[in-house]
């Protein structure tokens, strides 16, 4: 909550020391005495606009970032999903069905995807929710261009933690338990647009579900379950062709499938394209699949935000919090 109400502060007074600071942008009276609203207007543009929420954006993102990365319980919530990760690659042995590829590469490609899956689809509706409750959302209308520079923060900060952690688990997985890395810049650059369009494709349906979600403690029990049978049936842990056709066909709807295919064909050599059941690593459809959840995802999310913002008053924030028993909280 203070991370919330410091980056809130800076964001509003970097906004209007801003404003305070252009005097060219008052309306000014012409030779006759009228005021110059078309000159007015012209100064104060549509692009000057979008630089400040940017700035603050980014501003309040690096306070939030900087809160994370203090706080020990926050940072281990996000470390234990890479000790488990390295837990089950050291216990595997075997090999993938067909090649001679340690299944263990296989399940730490499939478990990077899903922990970039997770951040945007389980993480952000939680800190989305939680800010909501705590009624960031209201003291954000009132802040000049608060809601887009709070998209902007929630963006970098999401950005940050889910790179983070990718460079946390394959580094520790290649010194660890011999994991893998990508070869050569081809695989480099893979790994690289695969992670950023896979975050495309998660972040704004996570927005999306932030938006319409009740409450932070039924918001946890409505994602986890149906993330985790897409954890079982994507083929993050094991060969997809392993799992009945009906199932592939199903889990083929969705991103993360594709997001850890991705990484797969970054990640693995060649030989481990024996294992897909395309037997190819089909990158152009990743890329398609990736790319329609992207778009889906920003149609749903936007409007969803800001009728979020829209509904959020003190009253509902009060009744909110009565029925939460926080002892009658106010905005």
């Amino acid at each position: 909550m203070a991370a919330v109400t410091e980056a809130t502060a800076a964001a509003g007074s970097d906004q209007g020391a801003d404003v305070a600071g252009r005097p060219d942008t008052a309306v000014r009276p012409d030779a006759t005495g009228r005021p110059d609203t078309a000159a007015a207007s012209a100064r104060e543009t549509a692009s000057g606009l979008r630089r400040r929420y940017w700035r603050a954006g980014l501003l309040r993102g690096g306070i939030e970032l900087r809160h994370l990365v203090r706080n020990p319980k926050e940072m281990s919530g996000h470390l234990v999903n890479v000790v488990v990760a390295l837990l089950l690659a050291g216990y595997i042995s075997s090999k993938v069905p067909g090649t001679q590829v340690p299944l263990a590469h296989l399940t730490l490609a499939g478990f990077a995807a899903y922990l970039l899956f997770q951040i945007g689809l389980v993480n952000l509706p939680q800190i989305l929710v939680t800010e909501r409750e705590e009624g960031a959302l209201l003291r954000l209308r009132a802040t000049p261009g608060g809601i887009p520079a709070y998209l902007v923060a929630k963006s970098l900060l999401v950005v940050a933690m889910a790179f983070g952690t990718l460079v946390v688990l394959l580094g520790a997985a290649a010194l660890l338990v011999d994991g893998p890395l990508p070869h050569g810049p081809g695989g480099w650059l893979t790994l690289l647009w695969v992670s950023a369009l896979g975050l495309l494709a998660v972040v704004p349906l996570g927005a999306a579900l932030g938006a319409v979600l009740p409450n932070p403690r039924e918001a946890l029990a409505l994602i986890m379950l149906p993330v985790m049978g897409l954890l079982v049936t994507s083929g993050a842990m094991f060969p997809l062709s392993s799992l009945p056709t009906v199932v592939q066909e199903i889990a083929s709807v969705f991103p993360l499938k594709w997001m850890a295919q991705g990484l797969r064909s970054a990640l693995l050599p060649d030989a481990a394209r024996a294992a897909e059941p395309a037997g190819s690593w089909e990158l152009p459809t990743v890329a398609l699949i990736l790319t329609a959840w992207a778009v889906l995802g920003f149609l749903l999310a936007v409007p969803l935000l800001r009728r979020a913002a829209r509904r959020e008053s003190g009253s509902r924030l009060t009744e909110r919090h009565r029925k939460a028993g926080y002892g009658g909280g106010t905005a």
